[in-house]
């Protein structure tokens, strides 16, 4: 992973003691809470319900087992003793005391980490695919790629005050694991007839009060102008994007309201200005970067292994898991490991500080000391040899991070809701509690198959509830929780907004609202169809009739 050279750190140890001083200042009463709050924004502090909570930038969703320490020492020390993975593969703490968030930055920047840039109207983490470099569909590592747009966008001084907040993501894969189609810049790898490598280009994409899918602005970018090429549509953003009303505010607003054509010859006319001088990449370039990101030190092995088969055959609870939680990796002899942060009756993303200083000691003694963070909310370890997949089960499973549910409907995505939330409107948490409970089963979790169920408490769909195969969206309606439940919502490659199914449901109704959708799906599907192929076939009818034929008796 990149390291940070003397300039990167300067530049963190400053904004630690800017910050600082910020702080001290207005616990002093000579700088107001007005005041204040855009500084601490810029610094990831934000207030919700019962304190403030505190967004740690994660890039492209790569740790190492140092960093992943300090993020359990701070949850021990500054907080409650656990912490919340985001759909951005941030980490989030939600009960830091302002006085002591200088002295968590200061902890962060020991071990190259910050929370610059992870709120506020500027460009955000840059995030990517969780199998990044080790997946067998991938055509290049996007990391490297990654990294250059987050140190070309860092404390950007063109782009630090933009109309709203803008995100970016890369995926280097034919499978879409980064839901590039749902940001506001989406970079997707491709070859061109003669195998060079570059960029499909999407613009305008997301999610909130209005979702939308990404449009294609650029078939193919050479890789040399992906800075140009970005700053260019982020020039034609900032000057004509909207600041009189924040929920217009986002680049998909002016894409839609200029039509993606005249958006485009805006770009391309702003680019041609440019896109031949410093910001153009050359090949020394990309071998620098990639030069962070170098294979480790696999061993010649082959696939199978005889220890791991015979624990397969005598252990239902290990196959449970291998089956569901491990997947293929690119490296004969190894496999991807998917820790699930979802164990019953713990809210979605959350890890204790035993459990992250758990995975740090597991990633140092078979995944050469590496964690990734996931979009769904979970972590991985992406290079364990096939003969240690019992023995990191084993450890996985002491501390309770061996749950075997990757894929099913309790993986659910949840965001904090009311629980924490300033903004949302209904508890997240609750509810997947209650869906939790419908299905304890896990042989009926495994002969229902892959169901991607995303819930929101509110319609900024920090939860991406719109490209569930099952959508929640929580609604207050005089005062009461409600749910709208959506159907049919696909964040990868065949990105699709869900479908709204009818009314809101009341609160103590959603678990078995969501029985019966996956009731429908078992009597409708054919052969080895998912649900969500089930749907795009029978359509919502179906599933609309058995839910509200239930509501109302």
């Amino acid at each position: 992973m990149y390291q940070y050279d003397s300039i990167d750190k300067t530049i963190v140890n400053e904004r630690v003691a800017q910050f600082r001083d910020q702080v001290q200042r207005h616990l002093a009463g000579e700088l107001s809470a007005a005041d204040l709050q855009p500084l601490r924004l810029r610094n990831g502090l934000y207030m919700q319900i019962h304190a403030h909570m505190l967004r740690v930038s994660i890039p492209y969703g790569m740790l190492n087992s140092g960093q992943m320490r300090t993020l359990a020492h701070i949850a021990r020390k500054y907080d409650k003793g656990y912490g919340h993975f985001t759909t951005r593969q941030n980490i989030q703490y939600n009960w830091p005391e302002l006085a002591d968030v200088p002295d968590i930055l200061a902890d962060l920047a020991e071990v190259e980490m910050h929370a610059i840039q992870t709120s506020g109207n500027c460009i955000r983490n840059i995030s990517s695919d969780q199998y990044a470099g080790v997946a067998p569909d991938e055509i290049i590592d996007p990391r490297p790629y990654c990294e250059i747009i987050r140190q070309w966008s860092t404390l950007h001084p063109e782009f630090y005050w933009l109309p709203r907040k803008f995100k970016i993501a890369v995926t280097g894969a034919t499978n879409d694991r980064a839901a590039v189609q749902f940001h506001d810049i989406g970079l997707e790898v491709i070859k061109n007839s003669q195998q060079e490598i570059g960029f499909r280009v999407y613009v305008g994409g997301g999610l909130g009060r209005t979702p939308v899918i990404g449009k294609v602005i650029k078939e193919f970018l050479p890789r040399e102008d992906i800075l140009s090429y970005c700053e260019a549509i982020l020039r034609v953003y900032n000057l004509h994007g909207r600041r009189d009303n924040k929920y217009k505010a986002r680049i998909k607003i002016l894409v839609n309201a200029l039509g993606i054509e005249e958006f485009r010859t805006q770009v391309e006319a702003e680019w041609a200005h440019f896109k031949d001088q410093a910001l153009k990449l050359h090949e020394v370039d990309f071998e620098t970067m990639q030069a962070f990101f170098p294979l480790p030190t696999y061993e010649t092995l082959n696939d199978g292994d005889a220890r791991l088969e015979k624990w397969r055959a005598l252990d239902t609870r290990f196959n449970a898991w291998y089956e569901h939680n491990t997947s293929a990796h690119k490296q004969a002899g190894y496999r991807i490991v998917n820790v699930s942060l979802k164990e019953h009756g713990v809210a979605p993303g959350d890890a204790t500080d035993a459990q992250m200083d758990a995975i740090a000691d597991i990633a140092d003694q078979y995944a050469f000391g590496e964690i990734r963070t996931t979009h769904e909310q979970n972590l991985v370890l992406a290079d364990v040899r096939q003969q240690d997949l019992l023995d990191v089960w084993k450890a996985l499973d002491a501390v309770r991070l061996a749950t075997p549910n990757i894929g099913s409907v309790n993986d659910m995505i949840c965001c904090p809701g009311l629980d924490f939330c300033s903004l949302a409107n209904a508890s997240s948490i609750s509810i997947a509690k209650q869906i939790n409970e419908k299905f304890t089963d896990f042989n009926e979790l495994y002969d229902i198959g892959e169901v991607k169920l995303k819930m929101s408490g509110c319609m900024n769909a920090c939860g991406h509830h719109h490209v569930g195969h099952i959508g929640i969206l929580g609604v207050d309606k005089k005062g009461e929780e409600w749910y709208q439940l959506t159907l049919g919502g696909d964040a990868s490659n065949q990105a699709e907004l869900g479908t709204r199914l009818g009314p809101a449901i009341a609160k103590d109704k959603v678990g078995d609202a969501v029985v019966d959708i996956l009731t429908v799906y078992k009597h409708q599907r054919q052969s080895d169809e998912r649900l969500l192929d089930t749907f795009r076939r029978v359509g919502v009818e179906p599933f609309k009739e058995q839910v509200y034929a239930e509501q109302a008796s």
